[in-house]
């Protein structure tokens, strides 16, 4: 039998690094598109360097014709109307990448039929923004409403892997590097109990490989994470425990400040009230029974923490928190 061609768009991303391994190993012939360099050991991946999203560039890998493309991409509003309709009529499958924050908070435990900001919300700037969860809901309605069902949609998670490590809002620079550096972390008072679901990357790419070709898969939607959900706190507590990582917990509109002192600057603000303040317990039985995995498979969220900082070089050029240090020092810590 002819190996199926896949198209990773994206390849070099937290999922994608551990999903195009797996597809390799299954039989596919595999082509990554990344910003950096990427190296394979296997011989049916190729990876290619440069701007996935050049028109140009676009138009030559979609003459290939894949059987399938996965898309780890992000498009505003603007292009997607222009891109997607030219994706499902190159491929037989399409996965469009999509995210769990665009859930509102009006279920617990979060299902793929649950209502999604973009319908519910009642803040007018959020809706008729082009933040992440709005344009991420606006291209999931235009495979909604195409005549096409050869895609799915996968909405994963908050996704930790390597050099990607979540604390409430922050990421790797204010997590592990402030860490390594000796440095404390400001985190907001507000999020210290609210529940919160990470998946480790190897997971989420493992669900996302195993929708590839599956027909119950075609238009549809999966949530794609582990169901383990902890605080944030608790998550806390864990990076303490494996980096010796020290949170300082603030207000949300002190902690709010370090991030954007613009108060019209608002995407950091909605990232935290429309996401991290959410409780956020996933239901993942849909994808589970999809792809035949169980949740005794998923890795386990501290077990997962410590193996990818294990991983990460204690001399890697993390970006200084200015604002942060200026305002622990304002404490006088």
């Amino acid at each position: 039998m002819k190996p199926k061609k896949v198209l990773v768009l994206g390849a070099s991303g937290a999922m994608a690094r551990y999903m195009v391994p797996l597809l390799a190993e299954s039989g596919c012939e595999v082509d990554g598109f990344a910003l950096d360099a990427c190296e394979s050991k296997y011989a049916s991946v190729r990876y290619f360097q440069g701007n996935a999203k050049d028109p140009a560039v676009r138009e030559e890998y979609l003459s290939r014709n894949y059987d399938a493309i996965v898309d780890f991409l992000t498009y505003t509003t603007s292009e997607l109307p222009f891109v997607l309709p030219r994706m499902l009529d190159h491929t037989g499958h399409y996965v469009f990448l999509s995210s769990g924050r665009v859930y509102d908070n009006l279920e617990c435990p979060v299902r793929e039929s649950s209502p999604r900001l973009i319908d519910t919300s009642r803040d007018p700037l959020l809706v008729n923004s082009d933040d992440y969860c709005i344009y991420k809901a606006r291209g999931e309605n235009i495979l909604f409403a195409s005549s096409r069902k050869n895609w799915t949609i996968v909405r994963p998670a908050t996704t930790y892997s390597f050099l990607r490590y979540q604390l409430v809002t922050l990421e790797a620079a204010d997590t592990v590097g402030r860490a390594f550096a000796g440095k404390e972390v400001v985190v907001p008072e507000q999020a210290r109990n609210k529940p919160a679901t990470l998946s480790w990357g190897g997971d989420a790419g493992k669900m996302i490989g195993k929708l590839l070709f599956c027909e119950c898969a075609l238009g549809e939607v999966y949530n794609i994470n582990s169901a383990e959900h902890r605080t944030w706190g608790e998550i806390a507590d864990y990076y303490k425990d494996i980096c010796n990582l020290r949170a300082v917990w603030v207000d949300k509109e002190d902690f709010l400040k370090i991030l954007e002192p613009d108060p019209y600057r608002l995407s950091r603000r909605w990232q935290l009230e429309y996401a991290r303040l959410f409780d956020r317990e996933v239901d993942n039985s849909k994808v589970l029974a999809a792809t035949g995995m169980k949740q005794s498979e998923m890795m386990p969220l501290y077990d997962g923490l410590k193996m990818e900082i294990a991983r990460t070089p204690r001399d890697y050029p993390w970006p200084n928190n200015a604002r942060m240090d200026a305002f622990l020092a304002s404490m006088g810590r």
